[in-house]
């Protein structure tokens, strides 16, 4: 499949900002199932200090801007290529060793809700209980924006029975790791049935044996397909954040962000205040 994609970002100030600096992972890389056919990231009202890679694969383009600023836009467009793997991205590539996703951060670190969903996931192979605790996953927590922030960890999240992708994400991360299997965040973008939904989206990686890392989006309660484009992988959302950094003087007045994803004709688009 082959999916349009366009994502802006606007940061509107009350006042000139003194001094802003951010880090941004929006843009795709080739990889098993994807292939970039035309990228590029402009930037207004801020300037581009420099671009790498960093420990986990993400490309990162870092941005800042000075003085009488009040408005900054970010625009990130392109076509992606994809093909539907059922999830299986496939062997650990990368300099970062597997045993790094087993770390807990302060948004995964398993309560007793968490443990207590991870001990009821059954199956006969790593591979089916993934499945099995996704299916539990989606099941407990029902997709509700709004109801949590950024800062949610995955235990505050299942207490609630209510979040986002983000949230699933977190949720399935800290009860794979618990499990004594490696776990990763994924950004990225879906291109969703439903065009009242936002096309952003986070989703969960778990390395298996025989397969290599495999995803498991509970919030849709599927492995990613060819509707699915990633960005950016790490530990959790803070590592993979499609735009992260700090403001100097003045927090944001206001952030809108507008993503269109499009294949064949068809459109679906979110705009977020």
């Amino acid at each position: 499949m082959r999916l349009k994609i366009s994502h802006t970002t606007e940061y509107h100030y009350a006042d000139p900002v003194q001094y802003s600096l951010q880090r941004l992972r929006l843009t795709p890389r080739n990889h098993p199932g994807q292939t970039v056919r035309d990228w590029k990231t402009t930037v207004h009202g801020a300037h581009l200090e420099a671009g790498y890679t960093d420990h986990f694969g993400n490309h990162v383009d870092l941005v800042s801007t000075e003085a009488e600023q009040v408005t900054i836009r970010i625009v990130a467009e392109g076509e992606v290529e994809t093909e539907d793997r059922a999830g299986v991205f496939g062997p650990h590539q990368g300099f970062v060793p597997l045993w790094l996703y087993l770390r807990e951060t302060p948004l995964t670190k398993p309560g007793k809700l968490v443990r207590e969903l991870a001990r009821t996931s059954a199956g006969d192979s790593e591979l089916s209980r993934m499945h099995d605790l996704m299916a539990k996953l989606h099941a407990a927590v029902a997709y509700r924006p709004g109801e949590t922030a950024p800062d949610t960890t995955a235990e505050q999240a299942l207490e609630k029975k209510q979040g986002v992708c983000q949230d699933h994400a977190h949720i399935f991360l800290s009860a794979a790791r618990y499990l004594g299997l490696p776990a990763r965040y994924v950004s990225g973008y879906l291109l969703m049935d439903e065009p009242a939904q936002t096309a952003s989206h986070a989703w969960a990686e778990v390395h298996l044996q025989g397969l290599g890392w495999v995803g498991f989006d509970a919030a849709n309660k599927i492995c990613p397909d060819d509707r699915y484009v990633r960005l950016s992988t790490g530990l959790d959302y803070k590592d993979a954040a499609p735009v992260s950094g700090m403001v100097v003087g003045h927090a944001a007045e206001t952030m809108n962000v507008a993503i269109r994803v499009e294949t064949a004709g068809q459109s679906q688009s979110q705009s977020q205040s």
